[in-house]
């Protein structure tokens, strides 16, 4: 039988041999995917709670897999494993690597020289390492959450509301308007995301 699946706009599909990944058998909706991923995204959550990390630790290609995997790992076995494939969105996929270290670098120069707000260092680096587009499927989710890391852990920050409490994963008005915060922030100006997010 096999897992069907239906996308809503922005989202990345999942091709057939990401989908001969999955670890539970017995979903065959996206709705069952859904529940049984958000629990695995509610045990991260949990879990990064929890951490003690400086922006040395946050700010590393191993804790982004290592969190994605900690999101993704009871559900999917590439959980944590950058995409072989090419997508609709992101980088090359031999790109992966070297545009995270890039985007490493990056937000650690501008953590150190206080370049940007915090709320603004953290949103970038969000919507920069959605454009990478690591793995084959959660990049959203797991750039929110991250951002809610750095956002709280190294600034002492409430964590983002996102637009408030609804699911983004989900067809929405929020969820347009999420969309249309994101392709402003592909044009340099992230005042929408980062109002959004607040």
């Amino acid at each position: 039988m096999g897992i069907n699946l239906s996308y809503i706009e922005g989202q990345t599909p999942i091709d057939e041999d990401e989908k001969s990944g999955l670890k539970i058998k017995t979903i065959t909706t996206r709705n069952e995917l859904d529940e049984w991923e958000q629990l695995n995204i509610e045990d991260a959550i949990k879990w990064s709670i929890k951490i003690k990390k400086t922006a040395e630790d946050l700010i590393t290609a191993d804790f982004v897999r290592d969190l994605h995997t900690r999101m993704y790992g009871r559900v999917w076995k590439w959980a944590g494993q950058f995409r072989n494939t090419n997508k609709n969105i992101g980088v090359d996929k031999y790109q992966i690597g070297i545009e995270l270290k890039m985007l490493c670098d990056d937000f650690l120069y501008w953590h150190i020289n206080n370049t940007f707000t915090p709320h603004e260092r953290v949103i970038r680096f969000k919507h920069r390492i959605v454009s990478i587009h690591c793995f084959p499927n959660g990049n959203g989710r797991h750039s929110r959450l991250i951002a809610d890391i750095l956002i709280s852990k190294l600034y002492g920050e409430p964590v983002f509301k996102w637009g408030g409490s609804q699911n983004l994963s989900s067809e929405s008005e929020i969820r347009k308007t999420y969309l249309r915060a994101l392709r402003e922030a592909d044009k340099g100006n992230f005042a929408p995301l980062i109002e959004f997010a607040i």
